[in-house]
């Protein structure tokens, strides 16, 4: 991507969205609501237990910071524009000014892309956060990698790799809001969620 649509997709980045209008009456799943504290599980060691404790006297976001969440990245476009969609509701739960969507690969914007758009925007320091579940060679050696050489491009802006969401006791609250969700649109009380939606998949089938 180069600079002119680099400026090109800081301009016209909407915040519509993608996915189908959701029927008048019909239950929100509980995964798409913006939870207002952690979960209060206590089954997981406390090792994992990250991000629930209190967090005075932490850093966190500062000025000139620029965050980009990356992805694997599809060939399928409705994979790659939920991404969008994360990353909107993202920074619109933490106001956070800077924040940028990236694919790992098959797709743009490419970390490079999403590391020079931080960067146009007045970022110093770039966090860049992987979607993924586990700590696998994409971000032991991929991301790492990819990330590096967009860097090289910047000199000094320094940048970090977080944690990809690993077993964060949040997820627990996730994937069960998931599997209630479905059974209640199954049983005709909830409408399809955003994933299944148009592709009737969310069946129960013999």
């Amino acid at each position: 991507m180069d600079s002119l649509s680099l400026q090109s997709h800081l301009s016209l980045r909407s915040s519509t969205s993608t996915y189908p209008a959701r029927k008048p009456g019909i239950a929100v799943p509980e995964f798409v609501k913006l939870h207002k504290g952690p979960s209060k599980s206590r089954y997981l060691p406390q090792r994992y237990r990250m991000a629930t404790s209190s967090r005075e006297g932490l850093n966190g976001i500062e000025e000139g910071d620029g965050v980009i969440i990356v992805d694997h990245g599809s060939r399928r476009k409705e994979s790659n524009l939920m991404l969008n969609e994360f990353v909107a509701m993202f920074r619109e739960r933490t106001q956070y000014p800077i924040v940028e969507p990236a694919h790992m690969e098959l797709a743009e914007p490419s970390i490079r892309d999403a590391f020079s758009l931080c960067v146009q925007q007045g970022a110093r320091r770039v966090i860049v956060s992987p979607f993924f579940l586990s700590p696998g060679r994409h971000w032991n050696q991929d991301i790492p990698s990819l990330t590096a050489e967009a860097a090289k491009e910047h000199p000094g802006v320094s940048y970090l790799i977080t944690a990809p969401l690993g077993l964060h006791e949040l997820l627990v609250d996730v994937v069960n809001d998931r599997i209630n969700h479905c059974l209640n649109h199954i049983a005709g009380k909830a409408d399809e969620c955003a994933v299944c939606a148009g592709t009737g998949k969310c069946q129960l089938r013999q």
